[in-house]
């Protein structure tokens, strides 16, 4: 059954790496077969399979439960992609009526919220089959109101709204926020619009409720964790405790989340399995204790039902009920399908075998999600189960015999020895699996957690717990001692992660590294009598020590990173690095260098820029500045900012951007175009026309970046400067908008490639469809962000590019 459940696994994850799906009939007949042939063979116990060899026996379980798994994960992908919004109907308003069947997140602008339809008010001539489930956002100025109205789950409502298919920015390394929204089965984003005075019927409430069991678990989460937040309204951890009670992580600041992920206690703060096991074992404790006494009455109950059988069942309600709050997590998920499978094994009076548990919950897991192989939640979650499991399955533990005299320590010492062994198990045996997902360990995670495991399990969950649902007089000093024992632990949190030790990083390991050292950590965890085991702390080294990729001296590598609206572009020579701009913000910790290229540089193991340069102010330029100023070491920047700007006061070294100031690195030409040092002395440019304009040349080929410059400054480069502008790849004069890009500076940039860093379906319609035309007349190729992906150059003795979406295609893209 365990191979079989490994080829299970690994078909499903095959089925996600795929561009293209077969159809679904040839899905589902190949599921038939194989299912066929399986009761052939196994059920039936063919003479064939009785007479193989043993590893042949295995090989054909194996190929069969793969092939099963593709094949499943095939008609499940299908199902979820069999709704889609039409193309036409991409940015028109719609009339819909329908459940919020989400708890609402709550940001400084609106609400957010799942949308079940149940009507889409269209003509009658549209036959298409539209998304079942949205996701929306309603912001404060969608209806010229100061106050939304409060949403909760289980309302039905009636919107006007305007809506896009799934889209998502694809980088490597980064989130995929289109395969997420597959997953959850919401084919459709968009936001409430505004409605007409006249118009009585658009975004009005039609009910308080409507009965289903998914909406009454989401309005108790939503009761749940407005007691909290109504409790505690001005706290700074309430977030925390509503993770820890209802699993809705959104109110967690990102700095909290920085801090809880370098200490390596990033799985403590939700409904983790831990927590789960603990609430079940209450509950089962206490029923057991009742059960045995039968509630004190004389109706002798384990003589009807054995209390063991009561208890296990109890336990289990508890977890499922609890498991629900948390929203069906993956780790949620795997310890309560283990909690069944053992009440199950216990009821039909079975001896249940821990590895066998683990990897019925496995594929059940996988079986219910396909999509969950993508998460690395789930590779941790198990992996953390299997490594315990390595580390004590079949090892004894000596325990003393105890008497009267016997101190509370020596009691409770076998006890400290196990944990002591299961943190130590976790934190070696998961090393290679977290380099691989996160390229980064932390290094004080041990004693993070041997903290703050006991703290939040034992102390802060049950009183949160209790606070949540016992009246206010009892609720508020319960919350406000979990509150006051998160505080303290944070702070003590910080103080550990300001180390420079505190967490050690690194690039994302090849195949082989992880590989070695996943035999590494085995032989280091093997039993003591095992000998060698040292060699497994040399099996573990490159993944270390492994260098940053760079290109070769006189060559470059340019990232184009699919930031939205906005632009940011990684240039790498041999030794050095720089970043052109920084992307869009949205709030202090919520920008692209937070959610993109923060990731990306953790991913390849950069914790160092040269310089950063920031074009003008715009904030789809300089919006994630600050934040990689606050986590990564950068030398210099290069800014058109004014002395004034936090961005230039938060930085160790700053300068003007000025044409005419060159440098060289590597065996490439840097060299700044625009602005004049003049234009610094008059107030009348916007700051579009400041925008540093840089050419970067390898010894035969060039780049030119040219900020936002509009027509006038274009103007001027071309009577200025002509012999300077030649490149062969231009990134396009503020993405590409109508004030932009003119027939007389293309003719003297002449170049061959165009990149356009634009947002999928932007306000400002960038790029103009004229301009578009404008370069594929002039013989330019384009390539934008919005439908390639982040979009990476290679200058060598010719320029080589390659489009994200191209080479990483996904059968959930567009």
């Amino acid at each position: 059954m365990r191979t079989a459940i490994l080829g299970l696994v690994l078909g499903i994850a095959l089925l996600q790496q795929q561009a293209v799906l077969w159809s679904f009939n040839y899905f589902l007949i190949c599921l038939v077969v194989l299912l066929c042939v399986s009761a052939l063979l196994f059920f039936r116990r063919s003479r064939f399979l009785s007479h193989a060899h043993a590893i042949w026996s295995l090989g054909l379980r194996f190929i069969l439960a793969a092939s099963f798994g593709f094949c499943w994960a095939g008609v499940i992908a299908h199902q979820h992609l069999r709704y889609q919004l039409p193309a036409e109907w991409e940015g028109r308003d719609i009339d819909v009526i329908g459940v919020i069947d989400s708890l609402p997140g709550q940001s400084e602008r609106g609400s957010q919220f799942n949308f079940k339809v149940e009507k889409y008010l269209l003509p009658d001539d549209v036959t298409d089959a539209f998304p079942q489930r949205l996701a929306l956002a309603w912001y404060e100025d969608a209806d010229k109101i100061r106050v939304l109205p409060v949403l909760m789950p289980g309302q039905r409502w009636q919107l006007k709204v305007r809506l896009k298919r799934p889209h998502g920015n694809a980088n490597p390394y980064g989130f995929d926020y289109e395969v997420w929204l597959l997953e959850q089965g919401l084919r459709a984003t968009g936001t409430v619009r505004s409605t007409q005075r006249s118009d009585t019927s658009a975004n009005q409430k039609r009910d308080d409720f409507v009965w289903s069991m998914n909406n009454l678990i989401e309005r108790t989460r939503y009761i749940l964790h407005q007691r909290i937040f109504q409790a505690l309204p001005d706290a700074r951890y309430t977030g925390v405790l509503s993770a820890l009670v209802v699993g809705d992580q959104r109110d967690i600041a990102p700095a909290d989340w920085s801090v809880f992920n370098r200490t390596g206690i990033g799985h403590l703060i939700s409904i983790s399995g831990l927590h789960i096991t603990m609430i079940a074992g209450l509950f089962a404790g206490l029923l057991h204790f009742l059960w045995r006494h039968s509630f004190f009455t004389r109706a002798q109950l384990p003589l009807l039902i054995p209390a063991q059988k009561i208890a296990v069942l109890a336990g289990v309600i508890a977890a499922v009920v609890y498991v629900a709050l948390a929203g069906f997590g993956v780790p949620a998920q795997r310890t309560l399908w283990m909690l069944i499978v053992l009440a199950i094994a216990l009821w039909t009076n079975r001896a249940p075998d821990s590895v066998q548990v683990l990897g019925l919950a496995l594929a059940i897991v996988v079986l219910i999600d396909p999509w969950a192989v993508l998460w690395p939640g789930f590779w941790l979650s198990f992996a953390a189960v299997a490594v315990l499991l390595y580390v004590s399955v079949g090892r004894g533990v000596l325990v003393q015999d105890e008497d009267s005299q016997t101190s509370i320590f020596q009691r409770l010492r076998p006890q400290l020895y196990l944990a002591a062994q299961a943190q130590y198990a976790i934190t070696i045996g998961l090393v290679p699996l977290t380099l691989l997902l996160f390229a980064q360990i932390s290094l004080i995670s041990p004693l993070a957690n041997a903290i703050a495991i006991p703290l939040i399990s034992f102390v802060v969950t049950p009183l949160a717990l209790i606070g949540s649902v016992l009246p206010a007089v009892i609720a508020t000093p319960c919350l406000q001692i979990a509150h006051a024992c998160v505080s303290y632990l944070v702070q003590l949190l910080e103080w550990l992660s300001h180390s420079s030790l505190a967490v050690w990083q690194a690039p994302l390991p090849s195949w082989w590294m992880f590989a070695l050292a996943l035999v590494g950590v085995a032989m280091l965890l093997a039993p003591r009598g095992i000998p060698l085991r040292w060699l497994g702390v040399w099996c573990c080294l490159p993944l270390f020590f492994q260098p940053i990729q760079a290109p070769d001296q006189n060559q470059m590598q340019v990232t184009v990173f699919d930031i939205g609206q906005g632009a940011a572009v990684l240039i790498e020579t041999a030794e050095h690095r720089m970043l052109y701009d920084s992307g869009p913000g949205f709030s202090p910790d919520a920008n692209s260098g937070t959610r993109i290229l923060l990731p990306y540089f953790q991913a390849r193991g950069i914790t160092h820029l040269d310089q950063m340069m920031i074009s003008h102010s715009d904030n789809d330029h300089s919006g994630g500045a600050l934040s990689l100023l606050k986590n990564l070491r950068i030398d210099q920047l290069s800014s058109s900012l004014p002395v004034t700007h936090p961005i230039v006061s938060a930085a160790s070294k700053s300068q003007r951007c000025e044409a005419g100031q060159r440098w060289e690195w590597d065996g490439v030409q840097f060299e700044i175009l625009h602005p004049v040092p003049v234009i610094y002395t008059s107030d009348k440019w916007k700051t579009n026309a400041l925008s540093c304009t840089l050419k970067i040349s390898t010894k035969t080929h060039s780049l030119l970046l040219a900020g936002d410059i509009e027509a006038i400054q274009e103007d001027e480069l071309v009577n200025s400067i002509p012999d300077k502008l030649a490149a062969n790849v231009l990134l396009a004069p503020h993405h590409g908008s109508g004030t932009s890009s003119t027939l007389p500076f293309l003719k003297v940039v002449k170049p061959e490639l165009a990149l356009f860093q634009v947002g999928y379906l932007n306000r400002y319609h960038h790029p103009k469809a004229e301009v578009m035309q404008r370069y594929i007349e002039f013989g330019v190729k384009p390539l934008r962000t919005d439908t390639s992906g982040a979009i990476t150059l290679q200058f060598g003795s010719a320029i080589s590019a390659s489009e994200y979406r191209g080479y990483h295609a996904r059968y959930w893209y567009p």
